[in-house]
């Protein structure tokens, strides 16, 4: 009987193995491949979710950090500036979806997880105090099953979760080609009056292009993608031709904006594409589902332990179930900009005029990379990322950062709060507790251990003991 098993080995499912063996749970987690297949679809990690990473350690492994005015786009059009949400930290990391699977998945190993591969499940049970996995044909026990197996998620289908949203109307397709003719095709993001490509040049090698057809979505999504296709929706789209060789990684997808309708259904929860699927505007897919697994992973991890408070886990719906539709509403409006047709045009051009307006860039690269994400948490002031402050210590400055690599809950005593730190004391073992001082507004907070925060001293009517039984439990 394992605590946890995750099903799905991507990043995702890695990286929640991870959280949930930082807590102390060791899960085990079956993916269907024998192997890794090495191909990365997703390779931009934004601020929000570089800011989780550092806070456990693992920013520099996962990729190349960019700092500063970064330059993005909103449905093609580039005029946003990332750096002014940034908050200081990196506005964009660079890293390929299949190395950061596997730094997931070494951290994972690191801390206990047990990895198989080739194992396939087909269905589940649910039982009274556990679920039944069918693996291989075998029946497999587990307290709790979590369901990072993507879109077609076959432990969401077995648990009886109705995936609902908007069907597909764009057919996609994606692959690795040497382009014969390779200035001949725009390199970036093109729109004609027949749909879009997106080409990621390499004259000497092999170029990524994606091309983007509105006539009609695919009608058959799992038959495999051939160079002949995905020449000709590149030259329809150009209107010249697009000469091709030695195609990898060929793929088909669409635009369906689908969400789970519960993250959690009794033992089975979802994380990831098995909880959401979006066109992939703006890079927020991955990043979307390695929120989840931050929020969920401490959650999971105090329910198996038994000191988890009433209803914890289920606020992990509540949380992350707002900023998966908050995701597939600007992905669907970033698609609507997108159509082809010229009728579109005065539209695009109003909004590229919108986007330099400094309110405007802040909102919307607020929500692309992430960094607007606000829990409720029912404190006024509080349910945000807690800054990385420098922290004055008696034994040195820290930050706080590193005060929460080990995955704890933080109070940070930032003016000498005696009272604070006496009302916190019968939670000291699940508690770090660090005092010193720091150029904050806020005398004193609380930090969940997904680094957001659950409390300050500045929430008038709002005590500290009852936002620590509420996240971590009574005394």
């Amino acid at each position: 009987m394992f605590d946890v098993a995750v099903v799905g080995g991507g990043p995702v499912g890695m990286l929640l193995a991870a959280e949930l063996g930082l807590q102390g749970v060791r899960p085990l987690v079956l993916e269907r491949l024998a192997v890794p297949t090495g191909q990365s679809k997703a390779g931009t990690l934004h601020a929000g979710i570089a800011q989780s990473l550092d806070r456990r350690g693992l920013l520099e492994a996962v990729g190349r950090s960019t700092y500063g005015s970064v330059s993005f786009h909103f449905s093609g059009m580039f005029g946003l500036d990332l750096g002014a949400v940034s908050d200081g930290g990196p506005s964009i990391v660079g890293s390929p979806q299949a190395w950061a699977e596997q730094v997931f998945a070494r951290r994972a190993a690191d801390l206990g997880a047990e990895i198989r591969r080739g194992q396939e499940v087909t269905g589940l049970e649910q039982r009274d105090d556990h679920v039944v996995l069918t693996v291989n044909g075998r029946e497999l026990p587990a307290r709790y099953v979590v369901g990072a197996d993507g879109a077609r998620s076959v432990v969401r289908k077995a648990a009886g979760i109705p995936f609902s949203g908007a069907g597909a109307r764009v057919a996609a397709l994606m692959g690795d080609v040497r382009l014969l003719s390779p200035y001949t095709v725009p390199p970036g993001y093109t729109r004609t009056p027949r749909g879009w490509i997106i080409v990621w040049l390499d004259p000497a090698g092999h170029s990524r292009v994606t091309t983007y057809d509105f006539r009609a979505p695919h009608t058959d999504r799992e038959a495999p993608v051939e160079l002949e296709e995905l020449r000709e929706a590149a030259e329809h789209i150009l209107g010249v031709p697009v000469p091709m060789a030695d195609p990898r990684n060929l793929s088909r997808y669409g635009d369906a904006a689908l969400q789970a309708e519960t993250y959690r259904a009794g033992r089975v929860l979802l994380a990831g594409d098995a909880a959401h699927v979006h066109f992939p505007w703006g890079g927020q897919g991955l990043n979307t589902g390695m929120g989840d697994a931050f929020n969920l992973g401490w959650k999971l991890a105090a329910e198996v332990r038994g000191d988890a408070p009433a209803g914890l886990l289920d606020s992990y719906h509540a949380e992350r179930h707002p900023v998966g539709a908050r995701v597939l509403w600007n992905v669907r409006a970033q698609s609507a900009l997108a159509d082809p047709d010229p009728a579109v045009d005065p539209l695009r051009e109003l909004f590229a005029e919108l986007m330099r307006f400094d309110q405007v860039n802040e909102y919307l690269s607020g929500m692309i990379s992430g960094m607007d994400t606000a829990y409720d948490v029912g404190v006024p002031g509080a349910g945000r990322m807690a800054p990385d402050l420098p922290v004055k210590t008696a034994d040195g400055v820290v930050r706080t950062v590193e005060l929460l690599r080990a995955g704890r809950a933080l109070l940070l005593d930032l003016a000498g709060r005696d009272d604070l730190v006496a009302a916190a004391a019968p939670w000291a073992d699940r508690l770090e507790i660090v005092r010193g001082s720091a150029d904050h507004d806020a005398e004193a907070l609380l930090v969940r251990p997904d680094g957001y925060t659950a409390w300050t001293s500045g929430a008038r009517g709002h005590s500290l003991e009852a936002a620590l039984g509420r996240w971590l439990g009574r005394m």
